[in-house]
């Protein structure tokens, strides 16, 4: 049986506005002098925070970087984390998915607190057999690391699973592990970054989730 890994952040849900309003707050706070509009922070999505907020920063200081985490997540877990939009067919691709015999779990480097609330939150839950996500001191904030603590904690061979997502780091840290990988283009990778990254397959919507989970030995 297969078990697939969904990303969420760009592969599940849009949460665009909601992230780039929280890094603006955060930004902001920390008096940045340069301006980042919306469409330059968007790019964010999907990294880690620390690693994000130490090129919007331009610094390698862990205070300031923990500083503007720490601002982001003031206003994320009060507003952000519901300025957020399920893909539409996205509850359809899932269900197609645990019919057909599938395992489905979250995995995303998002803090599993916030993660596990936008998975209630959009009545995902029914779905998955669990969500996993960083902690919020950052420990398996790398996708890598906490795709390896997955497949210890569950006893998953690599050859039985795959990753899904839309960023580099979803596929990298699939290769990492010695996982295939769907890349998905609705998100905020393009198809260069995924190629790039070594996806195994890369699928243009949702609904081409199962076939591409089958095709490679689903």
């Amino acid at each position: 049986m297969r078990n697939a890994f969904f990303d969420l952040d760009g592969t599940l849900t849009d949460p665009a506005v909601g992230i780039v309003r929280c890094m603006q707050h955060a930004l902001g706070a920390m008096q940045c002098r340069i301006p980042w509009p919306d469409d330059a922070l968007k790019r964010f999505i999907g990294p880690p925070l620390q690693e994000s907020f130490k090129t919007l920063l331009g610094t390698d200081d862990p205070e300031q970087t923990q500083r503007a985490v720490e601002l982001y997540r003031e206003r994320f877990g009060e507003v952000g984390l519901y300025e957020n939009e399920l893909f539409p067919a996205i509850p359809g691709v899932l269900a197609q998915l645990r019919e057909s015999g599938h395992r489905l779990w979250v995995v995303t480097s998002k803090a599993h607190v916030y993660a596990d609330r936008i998975v209630d939150h959009f009545g995902l839950r029914p779905f998955f057999e669990r969500v996993y996500g960083a902690e919020l001191s950052g420990e398996r904030a790398n996708k890598a690391d906490l795709i390896a603590y997955v497949l210890e904690r569950e006893g998953i061979a690599a050859r039985q699973a795959c990753m899904i997502g839309d960023r580099k780091h979803d596929i990298e840290g699939a290769r990492a592990n010695e996982l295939a990988s769907i890349g998905v283009l609705w998100g905020y990778g393009s198809r260069a970054e995924l190629e790039r990254a070594g996806a195994t397959t890369i699928v243009e919507s949702p609904g081409a989730i199962p076939e591409a989970v089958r095709s490679i030995g689903g």
